[in-house]
């Protein structure tokens, strides 16, 4: 088995994302149009997600699991009319939904994946 760890786009901070022996680790994906409601930012996410596991080779069906930081837990019907617009629902991952204080003030939506490769 490969025991090599491959980085995407290392910078002195971070990565976008992390592999090794067979699964992704991405960094936590947030929206880059803040002006969008919940909807859109968690659209915005899951298309950003889509992007960086393309790159890495594997899609939303080798998702493990996910965890969701929403600012506002008031939101968790918007993010879930989202999600279950994106979500593959013959390979469902193990999610959790956490409210959280995010790192900019206008993210309504912050999602960390593990995927398989």
């Amino acid at each position: 088995m490969n025991k090599q760890i491959t980085r995407l786009e290392p910078n002195l901070r971070m990565s976008e994302a992390v592999c090794y022996q067979g699964v992704a680790y991405l960094a936590g994906q947030v929206p880059t149009d803040t002006t969008k409601d919940i909807v859109g930012q968690t659209q915005d996410v899951l298309s950003e997600i889509d992007n960086v596991l393309g790159r890495l080779g594997t899609n939303k069906t080798k998702l493990l699991q996910v965890q969701v930081f929403l600012k506002d837990i008031n939101e968790f019907e918007g993010m879930n009319q989202a999600w279950d617009e994106w979500v593959s629902p013959l390979s469902p991952p193990a999610r959790a939904t956490i409210q959280a204080n995010l790192a900019d003030k206008n993210w309504k939506v912050e999602i960390l994946v593990t995927a398989a490769l």
